[in-house]
């Protein structure tokens, strides 16, 4: 018997297209249609939006607005973001797609835009070759355009 036959192959394949850290794009984290939640959510991970969202979002990860999602959010901020419902404000994401479902109602940042026929835009889109999505460590905003009236 070949004791070569089971040992683990180490060299990458194709190491030299693949980037050195890659984003596990899935979805960890639901709202489910008939919920609505006012609030902020961030960090790393997928979140499926179905009910109603209102607030701040800052996510290392992927965002999907399912066809009964509303969101209200004065800038999304994620690394990958398709919507199939609603959204009220501005997107800054790695990559943006829109279902022919999808309904956008704000300025848009991308490296990468994706539309289905069918959906739709009001709003400009602003393509760059790298998007900064501004988040620190724990995924939230490390921008502040607003101050806290909270910390004074």
């Amino acid at each position: 018997m070949n004791s070569t036959m089971f040992k683990r192959n180490t060299t990458p394949i194709n190491s030299s297209t693949q980037p050195a850290v890659q984003t596990v794009e899935r979805i960890t984290s639901v709202l489910g249609p008939g919920l609505i939640w006012e609030g902020k959510v961030s960090g790393t991970g997928g979140v499926r939006i179905e009910g109603t969202f209102e607030g701040q979002i800052g996510l290392r990860g992927m965002l999907v607005i399912g066809e009964s999602g509303r969101v209200t959010c004065e800038n999304i901020r994620a690394s990958t973001v398709i919507v199939a419902g609603a959204v009220r404000g501005n997107i800054t994401a790695q990559k943006l797609e829109i279902r022919g479902s999808g309904r956008v109602w704000g300025d848009v940042v991308t490296t990468s835009f994706v539309t289905e026929d069918g959906a739709f835009l009001r709003g400009q889109i602003r393509m760059e070759d790298h998007v900064d999505l501004g988040l620190d460590s724990d995924g939230g905003s490390s921008e502040n355009p607003a101050p806290d009236p909270s910390s004074s």
